[in-house]
């Protein structure tokens, strides 16, 4: 087995140019690639189905950046565009064991199925506002920003218990904090700002708690335990962020796959697939987060006929990993709506820190999409496929804008 660190690694490309095509060589590198990160860090990267699951509960790779070689060596600087996803602060994103059943028995008090549930009149509420913004039969409206964006914003706010008048500034620190492209000199105020913002709403609610997740979070207790004003920022920052970009991208990801194949659409608009069918296979084919970071190898761990060493970093690259055809068959880079193994991905983790909001963006998604699509059956995109760009996020499949003909007719 070999370490790979003076082998060629696969940069990955800060503007996203060409997601699938970049996936497909992750792929083809084998189980586990050595690729770089923008800014010249250099990290292995799971892009297989089975190992993904393996390393996702090896308990020798751990959330702890003090175990990374890199970061003790002093060559990731605090202004690295990513360091606000590698090193997000305390919170049950970021510890392992018994801190993190701890925090993540403690979130759940707050996050229970109960509340997301009961978010379902509210999402339908804020569907049918969106919808009713929306322009006249047969216009072009960029999609994203007038429907896709704000829907899942409004909801986490509310969630949250965040004023909506704080949304236009959170909407432009939540895209330099996850753009490869913010200047240093704007790293560390984003997100000292970002906190503080969070901090702000957490004493809002410990002085005067509400029908809220924060406030919950704040009251949540175990055996006299609570979480810390620290870690209830840190969690409240993770879940707003994590919240908003995966079902936006959910959304907006859906729509293109359902333009680009006429024929899946037909079959949903018939009523011989479901809805969830749709959501599913979107989140395996083009999954919303291309890869999530970052995971540390406490000691020498094998994958395949490669070892991630000791002090190394690892990435798990969901998009190569959910059109993996040893999981998915060998037509697993085509989009089926009617694929028997579309719920076998694992978008949303896997695992001990599998995400806590997955069933929020599933019920926002089913919520959005048939509405969207009872209005407007004949919605196509106003702009050729090739025309969609990525923005420069490398965690996300996120497009700049979604241009759409809206159209209330399948003719």
């Amino acid at each position: 087995m070999t370490s790979g660190t003076e082998e060629l690694r696969i940069p990955l490309d800060p503007f996203v140019t060409d997601l699938d095509g970049e996936s497909a060589e992750l792929r083809a590198a084998g189980p586990l690639a050595a690729v770089e990160l923008p800014g010249g860090v250099p990290v292995w990267a799971v892009t297989r189905h089975a190992e993904a699951k393996a390393l996702l509960t090896d308990p020798r790779l751990v959330k702890d950046i003090d175990v990374w070689g890199a970061w003790q060596r002093g060559e990731i600087p605090p202004d690295w565009p990513l360091i606000g996803l590698a090193n997000p602060g305390r919170s049950m994103l970021t510890v392992d064991g018994a801190d993190h059943r701890r925090m993540r028995g403690l979130v759940a008090q707050a996050l229970t199925p109960r509340r997301v549930e009961a978010m379902r009149e509210r999402i339908t509420e804020l569907t049918g506002r969106l919808l009713d913004r929306l322009p006249t039969d047969a216009e072009v409206v960029d999609l994203k920003a007038e429907f896709a964006y704000p829907l899942p914003m409004y909801v986490v706010a509310d969630l949250m218990g965040i004023e909506e008048s704080r949304l236009p500034r959170l909407k432009v620190l939540f895209e330099k904090f996850f753009s490869t492209q913010t200047p240093p000199a704007e790293v560390v105020a984003t997100l000292v700002e970002l906190a503080g913002i969070m901090a702000e709403t957490v004493a809002a609610k410990r002085a005067e708690p509400g029908d809220d997740l924060t406030s919950a979070l704040v009251l949540a207790s175990e055996d006299g335990d609570r979480l810390t004003d620290e870690e209830i920022v840190s969690t409240l920052q993770l879940m707003v962020a994590a919240g908003h970009e995966t079902t936006i991208s959910l959304i907006v990801n859906a729509v293109v796959n359902l333009s680009v194949h006429p024929e899946q659409r037909a079959l949903v608009l018939s009523g011989a697939a479901d809805w969830s069918a749709v959501i599913e296979e979107t989140l395996r084919w083009s999954t919303p987060t291309s890869h999530v970071l970052i995971r540390f190898a406490t000691e020498d761990v094998p994958v395949g006929d490669r070892v991630i060493p000791a002090g190394d970093a690892l990435i798990v690259s969901y998009g190569a990993i959910g059109r993996d055809e040893e999981a998915h068959g060998a037509s697993a880079g085509d989009f089926d709506i009617t694929r028997e193994t579309r719920t076998r991905h694992i978008s949303f983790g896997h695992g001990p820190h599998v995400c806590p909001g997955a069933a929020l963006s599933r019920l926002e998604a089913g919520v959005a999409l048939p509405a969207l699509y009872a209005r407007f059956p004949g919605l196509d995109l106003a702009v050729a496929p090739s025309a969609l760009r990525n923005k420069p996020v490398v965690t996300q499949n996120d497009l700049f804008e979604l241009p759409v003909r809206l159209t209330s007719s399948t003719a």
